[in-house]
């Protein structure tokens, strides 16, 4: 079983340095999160707020004028510099807040920093305060988040970009005259969302964290959806779990799951000194990764 780390909250720099640590260490992946713009005072309610089983592990609130916010394709092309074998993704990355050909431009180029290690966590948001200081339809956001990632398909497919939809009317352009090999992995836990992965999807990422059996009974709903679809292609499932005690990891690995992600503030703990935090992370891998 594949583990990971998920970030977010986190100072550029030290995510730079996490990034080397993770690869060192054994790590197999490092997802970061993202918002664009942090609203000031806001209603919206995160989605698994509300769902059952959630079990959100994250130091302070998801939006808070105090949470270090960082481009994510910007930080992770960093990271693939000075990383060898690490997955980097975005966990996630709300497509509908920008026009697809330049997300489709940013991940090209990240992807070839990485050398074919980038993967592409993406999601429609769920911030409406966000989408509207960024003048961006809230109301529309999943079918520009559907018709995105047909863009993106296109356009990584190599030469001219054709694509006549609801949203978006592209022709007499292209991104890159070479094809470019980008998985799309799509989050959410609601039935909608995991039919969308299911779908549109090379794989699904959990939001939140989800409690175990949770995890069991959203990727049982994700074989049957994929199994509707009637393709049979490789696909991933990526959940977080609580905490980052080896026992816990040795039960999802039991059960069958193939990639789990911890928080990286479970290994790489805020407001400690640079060696102890790589000390945590290499004691941490240590147990996990020799289970």
């Amino acid at each position: 079983m594949k583990i990971g780390l998920t970030a977010y909250d986190i100072h550029a720099l030290e995510f730079q340095e996490l990034a080397c640590a993770a690869d060192t260490s054994g790590f197999d992946s490092l997802w970061l999160g993202e918002h664009v713009v942090l609203p000031i005072g806001f209603s919206t309610a995160h989605p698994t707020s509300a769902q059952a089983g959630d079990q959100h592990h994250h130091q302070g609130p998801i939006v808070d004028p105090e949470t270090e916010l960082v481009d994510p394709l910007v930080q992770l092309g960093a990271a693939a510099a000075v990383t060898s074998r690490l997955t980097l993704a975005t966990g996630i990355y709300v497509v509908p807040l920008r026009h697809p050909l330049s997300t489709a431009r940013s991940a090209c180029t990240v992807q070839e920093l990485a050398r074919g290690r980038f993967q592409m966590g993406v999601g429609f948001g769920w911030l409406a305060e966000e989408f509207a200081a960024l003048d961006e339809p809230f109301d529309e956001r999943v079918s520009r988040f559907e018709e995105s990632i047909s863009v993106l398909r296109t356009a990584w497919r190599g030469g001219e970009v054709i694509h006549e939809g609801r949203h978006f009317s592209i022709s007499g352009v292209q991104v890159t005259k070479r094809p470019t090999d980008i998985p799309l992995i799509l989050g959410g836990n609601s039935e909608k969302a995991l039919r969308r992965a299911a779908r549109l999807g090379d794989g699904w990422f959990s939001s939140g964290t989800p409690s175990f059996d949770e995890a069991v009974r959203l990727r049982s709903a994700l074989r049957q959806f994929l199994a509707e679809t009637g393709v049979d292609r490789p696909f991933e499932v990526i959940v977080r779990i609580e905490g980052c005690d080896a026992s816990v990891a040795s039960r999802y690995e039991d059960a069958g799951f193939e990639n789990v992600l911890v928080w990286a503030d479970q290994v790489w703990p805020p407001g400690r000194s640079s060696a102890e935090r790589h000390d945590t992370i290499h004691e941490v891998a240590g147990r996990l990764l020799s289970r």
